[in-house]
């Protein structure tokens, strides 16, 4: 994850083609209940203004954060996969009666995919992405954009080219946590 990037804008073609991949991960009967706000320039500044208003920026930890030339908003549609699961081929799984049918929410877990896999690609194309949770100003970044009530923000993606100089860098507070080793992940066979 980068938390320090430049200015140097991203293409739209770029942008597209991660959002593209996105498209193409797992979606639970290829319902694609996910959908992307996409911000650039003056937008960029607006999201920032809503939820890190600038009296509050003299001590973030990250300033170079707010150069991130896009910010995406991914957004999970409960009501899409309600939908895809009244059409007759899906009818009979029960799930098309409404969003409480179902025991684990899908449109949370494709969403989360499409966003893991356009990281994923924004790395391979030599961006800088971070992924974070949008805590403060999300009902004003709601209102601001437009954003339909039905939909369910998941986070926030910053994305552009990294800036790796000394003094815009620096790890997060979580860095030094050892990660865990894949035999304390996996149970083989029983619990």
């Amino acid at each position: 994850m980068t938390r320090s990037f430049s200015k140097e804008p991203v293409s739209r073609e770029l942008i597209f083609s991660l959002i593209n991949l996105g498209a193409r991960s797992p979606s639970a009967g290829k319902t694609q209940g996910w959908s992307a706000l996409v911000l650039e320039g003056d937008d960029v500044a607006t999201y920032w203004d809503l939820t890190l208003p600038a009296h509050k920026r003299a001590n973030f930890a990250w300033p170079h954060l707010l150069n991130a030339p896009v910010i995406i908003l991914p957004f999970a549609n409960p009501l899409a996969y309600v939908e895809r699961y009244s059409e007759a081929d899906k009818e009979h799984t029960g799930l098309g009666v409404g969003v409480d049918a179902w025991p684990t929410p899908y449109w949370t877990i494709d969403a989360s995919f499409a966003v893991m896999t356009m990281l994923l690609a924004a790395q391979d194309a030599g961006l800088g992405s971070l992924f974070f949770a949008v805590f403060n100003g999300a009902a004003e970044v709601r209102t601001h954009f437009g954003v339909p009530s039905e939909l369910e923000l998941l986070g926030a993606i910053a994305l552009g080219w990294p800036n790796d100089s000394a003094e815009a860098t620096r790890d997060g507070r979580s860095a030094g946590r050892k990660r865990k080793d894949p035999a304390d992940i996996a149970h083989f066979g029983h619990w």
